[in-house]
């Protein structure tokens, strides 16, 4: 498999092989995350992909860690970043983080 990893803002994308068992399906429209300063998303123009999260409940729109199963070509989107288009396949989303002296946050968009 051709390994593929990019970055659209705060949210890593990386290819993988599988998706774990352990996940719930996402319900709603196939948002990545949600920016915390702007309010706009990081969504999946394709309405067929399905997302996942690992860490909570089904809506869970702004889980750690997320996977898509994309079936077609399409694009991640978001109304201040360049669209990234993704090949179909298994990816892993992370909501990138950054250290400070307070505390560890997560990188805000």
């Amino acid at each position: 498999m051709n390994r593929i990893q990019c970055r659209q803002g705060d949210v890593l994308i990386e290819r993988v092989d599988n998706i774990p068992s352990n996940v719930q399906r996402q319900k709603g429209p196939p948002i990545l995350a949600h920016g915390e300063v702007t309010g706009h998303a990081h969504a999946i123009e394709d309405c067929k992909a399905k997302v996942f999260v690992l860490d909570g409940p089904g809506e869970n729109m702004d889980a750690s860690v997320k996977f898509a199963k994309i079936t077609t070509t399409t694009r991640i989107v978001h109304q201040e970043h360049a669209p990234i288009t993704l090949e179909p396949g298994n990816y892993k989303i992370t909501r990138q983080r950054e250290y400070s002296p307070e505390a560890i946050r997560r990188v805000a968009d």
